[in-house]
């Protein structure tokens, strides 16, 4: 007999399947940010931290996380990335990652170097259930102030072109995957669509991002190792900020902290934006080696937003396609699992440190980082009783303040380091004073020109 498809039982019975469907199919996503202190050649250490965030990230309902750039090396590895040793030691880290138990059902992406036909390239590697997807190269170098990166990288120029990437045999044997898609391709997901910036790439005149949201992206994510400049967090944040407003979607911002070997301080700033409005940020300036930004959105106020913006929808219908890889996976939670998941609400006025306090704090952080990773007992500051002195002193007190706020909110890894720097086990401060003077060690260096009220100044300053 033959079955009707226009008010048959089979036409009811799919129209039930579709709306049992529709009424489990959620619109909100829940995603991570990671903002982590790497060590550069520190691969299990690093490898730690990174388990660590994706941890927090799924105690967190997250179904997506990201990190910062070069997170599994370390940014600062300078001539070490010429080394083979190099690249091995962060497949080392990735299978561990890719075949750990928490990091099955979640999309992951890390930052690490990859080599392809004997060229090295500064690559996003995303990861889902065991199996590597996609390895996206940086597209745009950055050789100003205290980057050098086409020292040791070369960009991806063969845009909307992916090529197959040979694993190395004993990920392959691993894994069971012999290649992957390495170049300038997107993720998509079974109800959004995802695609990368890396740092300089949103810095720069011709931002991915605009091409990637024209093709139906709508989660862009930047992972990044952006270093301190005075007033450098507003251009950063207004950067994040008018990306998704220009374009629409979601901008996930994620850096590195700390000193990783350099003269220069990551200093974190991890953000999500949507649709022009930052919905989510991690702290500046802070000792913890590892924060996880968590943010929810609704992926309907996306396609809403961006549906309203008329000039934007014209030329989308006309830009040309990025290779896409498809994942059977839904980054958005059912409404059975998570019934009620509430977006997250746009933050207030993101409210800037003043020059002050960013003198005061930067260099503190360095310093502490510089301290606990040199292995030494302390500072020792020759005092002239004028400014440079004086003003270094000061934020050497600044660090131990941080320290003892860190220790009081129950931070376990600066008290271990306290313990450490000055050998004793059972070491607790009671103030910031009392740990400076157990960490600053000073003297008087006057001449013969210096005046009595000189040496009064430093022998006040080093009470």
């Amino acid at each position: 007999m033959e079955q009707r498809g226009d008010g048959g039982s089979g036409s009811r019975t799919n129209a039930q399947q579709t709306k049992k469907v529709r009424r489990t199919m959620g619109h909100t996503v829940q995603v991570a940010v990671a903002t982590l202190n790497q060590w550069a050649m520190d691969f299990q250490g690093n490898l730690e931290r990174i388990l660590l965030s994706i941890n927090i990230a799924a105690a967190n309902g997250a179904t997506y996380r990201t990190g910062p750039e070069l997170e599994v090396s370390g940014y600062s590895c300078e001539d070490h990335f010429h080394e083979p040793d190099t690249y091995l030691h962060c497949w080392e880290a990735v299978v561990e990652l890719v075949q750990a138990p928490i990091t099955q059902g979640m999309l992951i992406d890390v930052g690490m170097p990859v080599q392809h036909r004997n060229v090295a390239y500064n690559c996003r590697v995303a990861f889902y259930n065991g199996r590597i997807v996609l390895i996206r190269p940086k597209m745009i170098m950055c050789d100003d102030g205290n980057y050098r990166e086409t020292r040791w990288f070369s960009p991806w120029t063969k845009e909307r072109q992916t090529e197959d990437y040979q694993l190395p045999r004993f990920v392959a044997l691993s894994l069971g995957q012999e290649t992957v898609p390495i170049g300038d391709a997107v993720i998509a997901t079974l109800d959004t669509c995802l695609g990368y910036e890396i740092c300089e790439e949103l810095w720069n005149p011709r931002s991915k991002h605009i091409d990637m949201s024209l093709a139906g992206v709508e989660i862009i994510v930047n992972g990044s190792g952006s270093y301190m400049q005075l007033r450098k967090a507003h251009i950063t944040t207004d950067l994040i900020r008018n990306a998704s407003y220009k374009a629409g979607g979601a901008y996930l911002f994620s850096n590195l902290r700390g000193c990783d070997g350099q003269r220069v301080y990551f200093n974190g700033c991890s953000a999500v934006a949507l649709n022009g409005a930052i919905i989510a940020r991690g702290r500046q300036f802070a000792l913890s080696e590892v924060d996880v930004t968590v943010a929810s959105f609704d992926l309907q106020d996306i396609r809403a937003y961006r549906g309203a913006l008329r000039s934007r929808s014209s030329l989308a219908a006309s830009a040309p396609n990025y290779p896409r890889i498809q994942l059977q996976l839904e980054l958005a939670s059912s409404d059975r699992d998570h019934p009620g998941t509430p977006a997250s609400s746009p933050l207030g006025e993101w409210v800037y440190h003043r020059p002050e306090e960013e003198i005061a704090l930067g260099p503190a952080c360095w310093l502490w980082d510089y301290l606990r990773r040199s292995g030494q007992g302390g500072f020792f500051l020759p005092l002239s009783g004028g400014v440079d002195s004086s003003s270094t002193a000061i934020i050497v007190y600044s660090m131990c303040r941080l320290v003892v706020e860190a220790i009081e909110q129950g931070d376990r890894q600066v008290r271990d380091d306290c313990r450490k720097i000055l050998a004793d086990p059972e070491y607790l401060p009671t103030s910031a004073s009392e740990l400076c003077g157990r960490l600053l060690f000073t003297c008087y260096m006057g001449t013969e020109n210096s005046s009595r009220e000189t040496r009064d100044r430093a022998a006040t300053l080093a009470g």
